[in-house]
């Protein structure tokens, strides 16, 4: 593979950087990572949205918020590598674009694959500027590893649906405008053949959110709580019990941000500068070769889900879906952000814990990333099963009526 810059490619990087230095600032390379930045403590503040809304509304104006859309929606009509390109470029700066990613990444390419001419008028101009921030309503506290275990239902009373259920490590529900909601609609069929695809108005009287507090003081997570919410038919995107089939359109979605997040600037660069810039009993880490050790590994982590990612990136550019490069980039891409975590707070020894850093809530956020997009363990069942050809775990046919399935008891 050439992992160079075709002429294109490098033209449409300058293209990136110029508006890039001008509209974000340069992040220090001891800032962490980007994956940390979303989990971070103040995303949630008052002032941190405020400042994400005019990075987006500039963004907007400038064609900048959603290359990938069709031009007539917004976008620049951009390839798959030049998202990548983007989003590299776009790790090197402090954009504060992660509150809308879940919005422009995953719900608005679903809502223009699925959706009816008045539902891409309504929906995607106030995505795409920031006016209205989006969330993802589909895990539940029995369903987050087997999706399609869902629960939360939907009954249909005239031309509106009233919801019941709960979901839960919904990220920035308590700030969203609108939920990509999955419910279960039929019960009487197959557990993936009875679902539907909601887009909820988080401002809908019997909706109420609570905030998981996390180890960083951020409170990005948080439950849903549904209770006899009525939603108008005319929010149904897709076909009725066609749900899952346009589901995946916003996990395969999913799957893409994850590659634009790997391909960024490799951690272990803003961990050598603090090795250096740190000492016990007068000698800098970096003197350190059990600290050197940690960086060359670090380094080489970092690198082989670069690869990883491109791989995937290779792929999405054929048209063809990844393989178990996604479930494989997952996992290392948590396993990362714990080593290279656990090595900076080693340097840092008390100042950690006295001086707040982006090191610091990197490793307090690092567990979640373990849960975030799909647990470690459902990974590995991933992989497993369709890279080593293990049996699946053992369970109901496939083919068996949701209404019959085991339920655990309480």
């Amino acid at each position: 593979m050439d992992l160079t810059d075709t002429a294109e490619a490098a033209a449409f990087r300058r293209e990136c950087r110029a508006w890039l230095l001008a509209n974000a600032a340069p992040r220090a390379s001891s800032a962490g990572t980007s994956v940390t930045g979303v989990l971070g403590s103040d995303i949630d503040s008052a002032a941190a949205l405020a400042r994400a809304r005019e990075y987006q509304r500039r963004a907007a104006a400038d064609g900048w918020a959603a290359i990938s859309w069709p031009r007539e929606h917004g976008g620049r009509a951009a390839t798959f590598v030049q998202q990548v390109v983007f989003g590299e470029e776009a790790s090197r700066f402090d954009a504060p674009d992660h509150v809308f990613r879940i919005g422009t990444m995953m719900g608005g390419p679903t809502v223009i694959a699925h959706g009816s001419d008045d539902q891409r008028a309504r929906w995607l101009r106030p995505l795409l500027t920031g006016e209205e921030i989006w969330c993802q309503l589909f895990s539940e506290p029995g369903a987050g590893s087997d999706l399609a275990g869902l629960r939360t239902s939907a009954v249909r009373d005239g031309e509106e649906w009233v919801i019941n259920g709960q979901k839960v490590w919904s990220s920035g529900a308590h700030y969203s405008r609108w939920g990509m909601l999955l419910a279960r609609t039929d019960p009487s069929v197959p557990k993936h053949a009875g679902i539907t695809y909601f887009l909820l108005d988080m401002e809908t009287p019997g909706i109420e959110v609570r905030p998981l507090r996390q180890m960083t003081g951020a409170a990005h997570f948080n439950e849903v709580f549904f209770t006899d919410v009525r939603v108008p038919d005319a929010d149904r995107l897709g076909n009725l019990n066609d749900g899952w089939r346009v589901a995946q359109t916003t996990l395969l979605n999913e799957r893409a941000a994850i590659a634009e997040l790997i391909g960024g600037t490799n951690a272990a660069l803003g961990l050598a500068e603090l090795a250096r810039d740190t000492a016990e009993d007068g000698r800098p880490g970096i003197d350190d070769p059990l600290v050197r050790q940690g960086l060359a590994r670090a380094y080489g982590q970092g690198e082989i889900l670069r690869y990883v990612g491109m791989r995937i990136v290779s792929a999405f550019s054929r048209g063809a879906l990844p393989g178990p490069e996604a479930s494989i980039a997952k996992l290392a891409m948590a396993d990362l952000l714990r080593s290279t975590a656990d090595l900076a707070l080693a340097l840092l020894g008390p100042a950690a814990i006295a001086t707040p850093s982006d090191w610091a809530t990197g490793f307090l956020a690092a567990p979640s990333v373990r849960i975030a997009g799909g647990s470690d363990e459902i990974q590995r069942n991933i992989i497993g099963e369709r890279v080593l050809g293990l049996p699946k775990e053992p369970g109901p046919p496939r083919d068996t009526p949701f209404s019959e399935l085991p339920v655990s008891s309480e």
